[in-house]
Protein backbone atom coordinates (compact mmCIF):
# COMPACT_ATOMS: atom_id res chain seq x y z
CA UNK A 1 0.00 0.00 0.00
CA UNK A 2 1.34 3.43 -0.87
CA UNK A 3 2.22 5.79 1.93
CA UNK A 4 0.55 8.94 0.70
CA UNK A 5 -1.99 11.31 2.22
CA UNK A 6 -4.92 9.09 1.22
CA UNK A 7 -3.38 5.99 2.73
CA UNK A 8 -4.88 4.91 6.09
CA UNK A 9 -1.32 4.33 7.33
CA UNK A 10 0.01 7.74 6.25
CA UNK A 11 -0.12 9.23 9.75
CA UNK A 12 0.76 6.16 11.80
CA UNK A 13 3.40 6.98 14.36
CA UNK A 14 2.73 10.71 14.25
CA UNK A 15 1.52 12.82 17.12
CA UNK A 16 1.30 16.56 17.54
CA UNK A 17 2.37 18.63 20.51
CA UNK A 18 -0.09 21.39 21.27
CA UNK A 19 1.38 23.97 23.64
CA UNK A 20 0.14 27.06 25.43
CA UNK A 21 2.88 29.09 27.12
CA UNK A 22 2.34 32.08 29.39
CA UNK A 23 4.46 34.97 28.12
CA UNK A 24 5.21 36.35 31.59
CA UNK A 25 5.65 33.34 33.89
CA UNK A 26 6.67 30.84 31.17
CA UNK A 27 4.29 28.28 32.64
CA UNK A 28 3.60 25.72 29.94
CA UNK A 29 0.64 23.52 29.20
CA UNK A 30 1.25 20.80 26.61
CA UNK A 31 -0.74 17.85 25.32
CA UNK A 32 0.14 15.15 22.81
CA UNK A 33 -2.76 14.96 20.39
CA UNK A 34 -3.46 12.97 17.22
CA UNK A 35 -3.90 15.86 14.79
CA UNK A 36 -4.05 19.60 14.22
CA UNK A 37 -7.69 19.88 13.25
CA UNK A 38 -9.99 22.71 14.28
CA UNK A 39 -11.90 20.47 16.70
CA UNK A 40 -8.71 19.22 18.37
CA UNK A 41 -7.08 22.65 18.63
CA UNK A 42 -10.21 24.33 19.98
CA UNK A 43 -10.78 21.61 22.60
CA UNK A 44 -7.10 21.84 23.58
CA UNK A 45 -7.42 25.59 23.99
CA UNK A 46 -10.41 25.25 26.32
CA UNK A 47 -8.48 22.79 28.53
CA UNK A 48 -5.39 25.02 28.48
CA UNK A 49 -7.44 28.08 29.39
CA UNK A 50 -8.98 26.23 32.37
CA UNK A 51 -5.52 25.05 33.48
CA UNK A 52 -4.12 28.59 33.38
CA UNK A 53 -7.18 29.93 35.22
CA UNK A 54 -6.56 27.36 37.98
CA UNK A 55 -3.00 28.74 38.17
CA UNK A 56 -4.39 32.25 38.63
CA UNK A 57 -3.41 33.42 35.15
CA UNK A 58 -5.98 35.46 33.28
CA UNK A 59 -5.39 35.27 29.55
CA UNK A 60 -5.78 38.51 27.62
CA UNK A 61 -4.44 37.60 24.19
CA UNK A 62 -3.17 34.59 22.28
CA UNK A 63 -0.43 34.40 19.66
CA UNK A 64 -0.57 31.44 17.26
CA UNK A 65 0.95 30.42 13.99
CA UNK A 66 -1.13 30.59 10.83
CA UNK A 67 -2.39 27.01 10.80
CA UNK A 68 -5.87 26.44 9.42
CA UNK A 69 -7.18 25.41 12.83
CA UNK A 70 -6.29 28.89 14.18
CA UNK A 71 -8.09 30.64 11.33
CA UNK A 72 -11.31 28.68 11.84
CA UNK A 73 -14.64 29.98 13.07
CA UNK A 74 -14.76 27.66 16.16
CA UNK A 75 -11.29 28.88 17.22
CA UNK A 76 -12.27 32.53 16.81
CA UNK A 77 -15.53 31.97 18.67
CA UNK A 78 -13.78 30.22 21.59
CA UNK A 79 -11.43 33.19 22.03
CA UNK A 80 -14.16 35.79 21.49
CA UNK A 81 -16.45 34.13 24.05
CA UNK A 82 -13.66 34.32 26.62
CA UNK A 83 -12.87 37.96 25.75
CA UNK A 84 -9.41 37.07 24.45
CA UNK A 85 -7.80 38.82 21.49
CA UNK A 86 -5.96 36.80 18.86
CA UNK A 87 -2.79 37.64 16.98
CA UNK A 88 -1.06 35.45 14.41
CA UNK A 89 2.63 35.23 13.66
CA UNK A 90 4.04 36.50 10.41
CA UNK A 91 4.10 33.73 7.79
CA UNK A 92 7.41 31.87 7.52
CA UNK A 93 8.82 33.69 10.54
CA UNK A 94 9.06 31.14 13.39
CA UNK A 95 11.15 33.59 15.43
CA UNK A 96 7.97 35.65 15.91
CA UNK A 97 6.80 32.78 18.11
CA UNK A 98 10.24 32.39 19.70
CA UNK A 99 9.21 31.53 23.25
CA UNK A 100 7.15 28.53 22.17
CA UNK A 101 9.78 27.50 19.61
CA UNK A 102 12.44 27.58 22.35
CA UNK A 103 10.19 25.69 24.75
CA UNK A 104 9.67 22.97 22.14
CA UNK A 105 13.44 22.70 21.66
CA UNK A 106 13.92 22.30 25.41
CA UNK A 107 11.08 19.79 25.55
CA UNK A 108 12.65 17.71 22.77
CA UNK A 109 16.12 17.82 24.34
CA UNK A 110 15.08 17.19 27.93
CA UNK A 111 12.04 14.94 27.51
CA UNK A 112 11.48 13.41 24.09
CA UNK A 113 15.08 12.50 23.27
CA UNK A 114 16.77 12.78 26.67
CA UNK A 115 16.82 9.02 27.09
CA UNK A 116 15.96 5.98 25.05
CA UNK A 117 12.38 4.90 25.66
CA UNK A 118 11.38 1.32 24.92
CA UNK A 119 7.97 2.39 23.66
CA UNK A 120 6.08 5.50 22.67
CA UNK A 121 3.77 4.76 25.61
CA UNK A 122 6.75 5.17 27.98
CA UNK A 123 7.71 8.45 26.32
CA UNK A 124 4.17 9.78 26.64
CA UNK A 125 3.95 8.67 30.26
CA UNK A 126 7.09 10.68 31.06
CA UNK A 127 5.66 13.98 29.75
CA UNK A 128 3.49 14.97 32.75
CA UNK A 129 6.42 14.54 35.16
CA UNK A 130 8.73 16.52 32.91
CA UNK A 131 6.16 19.32 32.61
CA UNK A 132 5.71 19.33 36.37
CA UNK A 133 9.47 19.78 36.83
CA UNK A 134 9.68 22.39 34.06
CA UNK A 135 6.88 24.42 35.63
CA UNK A 136 8.69 24.46 38.96
CA UNK A 137 6.44 21.94 40.66
CA UNK A 138 3.49 24.26 40.06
Amino acid sequence: MANNSTSPRAKLGYAYLHTALDDHSRLAYTEILPDETTTTATAFWKRAQAWFAAAGIQIQRVLTDNGACYRSRPWKEALHTAGISHKRTRPYRPQTNGKVERFHRTLLDEWAYAQPYSTETQRRAALPGWLHDYNGAF
